[in-house]
């Protein structure tokens, strides 16, 4: 049954955070926890979180807001769950962070914290929302309006991450799954199936890989594996169709083998696609390769305000999907929420982020703007005129309907006889242009018709569009988005190599969002304290009497004024007596 927790709201009047020094229980106060408590913590909906409790009567749950904060700071510390409950247990900054102050508060089982991880879990699979990430949401809106941030300027990029999986082969893969299967039988059929399954059961699936040595040695043990997987899915399929390692051998033996009329063949490297099956233990793990560099597992990609106005910046949003997605499609998913919470205005990314996908969602959000620091893709020729050297008019759907030359010279643009757009130029004036004359100009003339021909397809015109803003831009805001590169590692600092504790998108997922909430808390806590700092000197600098500072430098005043008036007087008494 759901409850909301209120307990924090009121504190003991006998505590071990009110039993500190005064000195002590304020510098408590301006830490990290007291920062968390009151801009994250504190800010918590546990509402959202009921439709994951009985609504019978029953015993109540632990307080929501203790478990999303414990989730925050996992993550955020980079803390095992151990690490975690210890922590929890005895450390009095954290339970102080959590509205706890009293270490004999609050006990509950750690195994509670795993329930709500699968009810979250749970909730997500059947109704497609992420409650942790709408709690991130919510708390980083409410952030965002306190603290006065401006959102209409915002940059993004996107990170690498990987899951706790071993890199394996497609030959440990096959034969991790095998014995996979070899596990769910019953006691009848591993004894009917023994001698099928026992050349890859003597081991483990890494030893067996280990004694396999060379190209033609790994070519003959894929045909034999695949050639008992075959044999095993034929046979187990009436009975074990439903079973998930059932599912997942049937799986990677699609994606690892031909099946013809001629035999069983293992497809060669460049035949097996990006997503195809890297652990029988996370199976959304993707394979990207990144210039040289080559990643199984997830990407992130991080939005932040980047207004040069604002005193502080903060992550809005994070998203988790397979690495072989594109940039593009992450922008596009990222722009609707971005705009409705946010007032999305102009947006500043890299040159990944140029595409069809994106350029779809931009002209739907009409009001904004994308600057790409750099542009994917082939450099145009300085010779020659590009798309991107005319301008264009648009229609309420971003489609051209006229379009004017370096020259001046405007004309219509109407559809193409098949696909794409066109634009005839008046000849002559062409014949006269100085850049038709050295060829500077892409428009030509056709045998049946005079005029200048110019043609182009739909993507070529929204590539120059974007390369016109690239152009526009290229020189303020560069630096504004090179600034991102530190909130990426910001986010992936707790995790070693970067690589996340645990496993599936949604869990790789919640772990991102989780430390992102905390990189936000950092940054508002070494605000306020800059803040506070900033407030105290200009006190010092006007004088003011009750400033701490002043108050220190007059007592020190007064106690040289003190010294010194004793001095003199001693001087005096001194001077008296030698001249008696």
């Amino acid at each position: 049954m759901f409850r909301k927790n209120t307990q924090h709201q009121q504190p003991a009047l006998i505590s071990a955070a009110s039993e500190l020094p005064e000195k002590q229980r304020k510098r408590l106060e301006k830490s990290w926890a007291g920062t968390f408590y009151r801009e994250f913590f504190c800010r918590i909906d546990e509402e959202a979180f009921a439709v994951l409790y009985s609504e019978v009567a029953s015993r109540p749950n632990v307080p929501v807001n203790v478990l999303v904060g414990l989730e925050a700071l996992k993550a955020g510390f980079g803390w095992s769950d151990q690490e975690l409950y210890e922590n929890y247990c005895y450390n009095l900054q954290v339970r102080y962070a959590l509205g706890y102050d009293r270490l004999g508060d609050g006990d509950f089982e750690i195994r509670t914290l795993y329930y709500f991880r699968e009810r979250l879990s749970r909730y997500n699979a059947e109704k497609g929302v992420n409650l942790l990430e709408k709690a991130f949401e919510q708390i980083t809106d409410a952030q965002i309006v306190d603290l006065k941030v401006r959102t209409g300027m915002q940059r993004m990029d996107s990170t690498q991450i990987a899951s706790n999986i071993v890199c394996a082969s497609r030959l440990q893969l096959l034969v991790e799954a095998v014995q996979r299967v070899q596990h769910i039988l019953n006691e009848a059929d591993q004894v009917r199936l023994a001698e099928t399954f026992a050349p890859y059961t003597q081991d483990s699936a890494g030893h067996y890989t280990y004694r396999v040595k060379g190209k033609a040695d790994m070519q003959e043990h894929l045909q034999k594996i695949g050639q008992t997987i075959d044999t095993l899915l034929r046979d187990l399929k009436s009975a074990y169709a439903a079973e998930n390692a059932y599912q997942v051998l049937e799986r990677i033996f699609a994606e690892n083998f031909h099946v013809q009329e001629s035999g069983l063949r293992p497809k060669e490297n460049h035949e097996i696609t990006s997503g195809c099956l890297q652990s029988v233990d996370d199976l959304e793990a993707t394979y990207r390769t990144k210039g040289t560099a080559h990643y199984k597992g997830y990407v992130a990609n991080l939005t932040e305000t980047c207004d040069p106005t604002n005193e502080l910046q903060l992550i809005t949003k994070v998203q988790v999907a397979p690495n072989n997605v594109d940039d593009s499609q992450l922008l596009a998913e990222a722009l609707p929420n971005l705009k409705e919470r946010t007032g999305l205005e102009t947006m500043i990314t890299d040159g990944g982020y140029g595409g069809e996908a994106s350029d779809q969602a931009l002209q739907e959000a009409k009001t904004v703007t994308l600057i790409q620091t750099a542009i994917r893709g082939a450099q145009t020729d300085p010779n020659q005129f590009s798309l991107s050297d005319f301008s264009f008019q648009q229609d309420e759907k971003g489609h051209p309907t006229t379009l004017t030359c370096p020259q001046g010279q405007t004309v219509p643009v109407t559809p193409g006889r098949t696909t794409g757009w066109q634009a005839r130029f008046d000849p002559a004036i062409c014949a006269t242009c100085p850049f038709q004359l050295d060829g500077h100009c892409r428009t030509q003339p056709q045998k049946r018709d005079p005029r200048y021909l110019l043609t182009f397809t739909t993507k070529q015109f929204r590539t120059a569009q974007r390369r016109k803003a690239y152009r526009a831009h290229r020189g303020d805001s560069h630096n504004l988005r090179a600034a991102v590169e530190a909130t990426v590692r910001s986010v992936k600092h707790p995790f070693p190599a970067g690589k996340l504790p645990v496993r599936g998108q949604f869990r790789v997922t919640c772990m991102a969002i989780a430390s992102a909430a905390t990189t936000n808390v950092r940054r508002i806590q070494r605000y306020l304290q800059a803040k506070t700092q900033a407030e105290q000197t200009t006190k010092i600098t006007k004088g003011e009497p009750n400033c701490p500072a002043n108050k220190a430098i007059a007592s020190f005043f007064d106690f040289l004024s003190t010294r010194l008036i004793a001095w003199q007087g001693l001087k005096q008494a001194s001077c008296q007596i030698f001249a008696c």
